[in-house]
């Protein structure tokens, strides 16, 4: 299987990196750089930063689309830290683009078909114009990590962080999108990384800034949901989606999101006769999941320092 992934590089979508490397049924063809947690450009810089720390440094980055005005928000910022990486030193350098993302995605669509999937887990812009240019994309399968359907946002009551960015292009792609699974809050939240989990992997360089990442982000869990053992595996959870869609129960239902008025964001079904349908995962086998992301990323540090 091929894979692209659309990545707003903070510490999740470092997770989710690591995980499409280490799985032995992804091939990672490339990353569309996106924004939310971070700008496109330190996003990007992050990205090619991890691939080089984990032996993926020939993946090609694209540079993709943003809207205008765009800023980091605050609460970004605590979370995943100024740099995005829980202010790890990764020694990134400034961004170099291969390219273009919609040219990039449409290329692959055309050269792998039914072997490509595309997972974003940022904002959705990137997405949505290239599904508007070229319409031989829809058909292709996606998974994205965004919404909630069955439980509150984490932006606002109706909101989820990565809709929220660019409510009109995610209705846009959740309107054209053919073959789309949306792994969203419902099944994210429900996955945890403690920190004795995350200290399995030092002992390695890479291991080591991952454990960091990981501290960061759990200390920013601390604190904004205290229940909380760990934090959650949002964007890692879509990759695992792609690899392997029996990890979640769906709903089935066309969707939408509202672009306007006090529920901006809010991923909800709509009954308009539309026939695009996109699977809504409520349900994710959390036993299998998360053991297999500890335990393939700590395979992977422990071949990289090997190697190195």
């Amino acid at each position: 299987m091929k894979m692209i992934l659309d990545l707003d590089t903070g510490i999740d979508d470092a997770f989710a990196l690591a995980y499409a490397i280490a799985h032995p049924g992804i091939d990672l063809i490339g990353v569309t750089g996106t924004y939310g947690n971070v700008t496109i450009e330190q996003g990007m810089a992050n990205t090619q930063a991890l691939l080089t720390l984990l032996g993926a440094a020939d993946v090609p980055v694209y540079a993709g689309r943003a809207i205008d005005g765009f800023e980091v928000s605050a609460a970004s910022a605590r979370i995943h830290g100024p740099n995005g990486v829980g202010e790890v030193d990764i020694a990134a350098d400034d961004a170099q683009s291969a390219g273009d993302a919609l040219e990039f995605l449409s290329e692959a669509a055309a050269k792998y078909g039914d072997d490509l999937v595309i997972v974003p887990t940022g904002a959705q812009t990137t997405l949505a114009r290239a599904l508007e240019k070229d319409p031989a994309l829809r058909g292709i399968r996606m998974v994205s990590m965004g919404g909630a359907l069955t439980v509150p946002g984490n932006v606002s009551p109706a909101a989820e962080a990565n809709i929220s960015q660019d409510p009109v292009s995610s209705n846009t792609v959740y309107q054209l999108a053919e073959d789309m699974t949306m792994v969203g809050l419902d099944v994210t939240m429900q996955t945890q990384l403690t920190r004795a989990e995350a200290d399995s992997w030092r002992g390695t360089p890479a291991g080591d800034v991952f454990a960091d990442m990981a501290g960061y982000y759990i200390d920013a869990y601390q604190e904004n949901n205290p229940h909380m053992d760990g934090c959650a595996l949002h964007d890692p959870l879509a990759v695992a989606v792609a690899a392997d869609p029996d990890l979640v129960d769906c709903l089935i239902l066309p969707l939408q999101v509202d672009t306007e008025g006090p529920t901006i964001g809010r991923t909800i079904g709509r009954w308009d006769g539309s026939e695009v349908e996109t699977r809504v995962a409520v349900g994710v086998d959390v036993d299998s999941f998360v053991p297999d992301f500890i335990d393939k990323l700590a395979q992977l540090f422990g071949r990289l320092a090997k190697n190195q």
